[in-house]
């Protein structure tokens, strides 16, 4: 019955597409202005609307980029409880930024993060408050078009190809799908570790990236559990009872990872951005308690702990055991070498095309 409902909202789905079409031609005509910056802006997005492992992408370049050049990130600061421009600075929330940027500003003390929703607005404002800015990162901006990047990377989700996707509300696509057509780079993302090159080649062709563009194929690989309130390493005993709490879009591959490696595991999902409260915790612990084994353990993302840790009092006093479980992105086929000289050599010519403009 629900199936036969989705299809009302077809015409729905046509109607929103027909006007991000108009919004894009407009742009793409030079009828609508797009702003480009002199240093190099890359911005990393998907055309759904969330769960494609975006955010392990970011912090990949960040770690590729911050020995080498003095970084900035940029986001909306989605769901955040403050408005305008606002940089990261050391008694910052998430509250105050956004969960995301907030974990990049944890796990990268040493770059510069900052939030605004005017992203157009918000880049001179970075660049006046830090004029030692030579990249930019520019978060989840596939779509802010007042803003043209040097160099545009699509996320799609290995499991959810954007190809086979519909616009909202019929399907979960921000934008038809020929959107593809501005990214330089396209990522499929959430790969099977063991990805055949003969899976890989069906993929490229029903994508058909064009000349321009590069098509690179990443894997998740979860990083050792750490204790949330110590940060410390902490071990999951094989017996335990393990109860994933978190708020994401897509929580599946975490609990499939945690599957194959212990028995009892059972998800407690929150919306997306969700902000813990203290009858969520208490929640919690009433799932914890009536979850089977001697010794049992909260798994959450790292994306949840910066927002859990606006109740870390209340945590401690309530001694939930928190662990977070961390996340990178691995390339397959050997591509990383590939991706890396596709990302240095882009800022590299940025950089000089600025001196030769200077």
């Amino acid at each position: 019955m629900w199936r036969y409902l989705n299809y009302l909202l077809y015409p729905f789905s046509l109607l929103y597409g027909f006007v991000l079409w108009l919004r894009n031609r407009l742009y793409d005509n030079g009828l609508l202005t797009s702003v480009e910056f002199d240093l190099p802006v890359i911005a990393v997005g998907n055309l759904s609307v969330g769960g494609t492992g975006k955010t392990p992408h970011v912090e990949y370049l960040i770690r590729l980029l911050k020995g080498h050049y003095n970084v900035a990130t940029l986001s909306r600061g989605y769901n955040r409880k403050t408005k305008g421009f606002l940089l990261a600075k050391e008694n910052t929330t998430a509250a105050d930024i956004g969960d995301e940027p907030m974990q990049f500003h944890q796990k990268f003390p040493d770059i510069t993060v900052c939030v605004g929703e005017e992203r157009m607005l918000a880049v001179p404002e970075l660049l006046g408050d830090r004029p030692e800015t030579q990249v930019i990162l520019l978060d989840d901006a596939f779509q802010h078009r007042s803003i043209k990047p040097g160099m545009n990377l699509m996320v799609t989700d290995y499991s959810r190809l954007f190809t086979r996707d519909h616009v909202v509300p019929f399907g979960r696509l921000r934008e038809g799908r020929k959107g593809y057509h501005r990214a330089n780079g396209i990522i499929v993302s959430k790969c099977p570790p063991d990805l055949d090159r003969q899976e890989r080649e069906k993929i490229r062709a029903e994508i058909q990236p064009l000349p321009h563009q590069r098509l690179f194929f990443t894997t998740l690989r979860y990083g050792r559990p750490v204790n949330m309130l110590t940060g410390e390493t902490a071990e999951i005993p094989a017996d335990a009872g393990v109860l994933v709490a978190c708020g994401i879009a897509r929580p599946e591959p975490l609990v499939q990872h945690l599957l194959q490696q212990y028995p009892n595991v059972h998800l407690l999902p929150f919306p997306d951005h969700y902000y813990y409260t203290q009858k969520d915790l208490d929640k919690i612990k009433l799932e914890l308690d009536q979850l089977d084994g001697a010794r049992k353990v909260i798994v959450t993302t790292e994306k949840d702990a910066v927002r859990l840790h606006l109740l870390r009092a209340r945590i401690e006093q309530m001694q939930l055991p928190f662990t977070v479980m961390p996340v990178e992105v691995a390339f397959l086929s050997g591509e990383e070498e590939s991706f890396n000289s596709f990302i240095f050599d882009y800022v590299a010519d940025e950089m000089l095309k600025a001196e030769n403009n200077a």
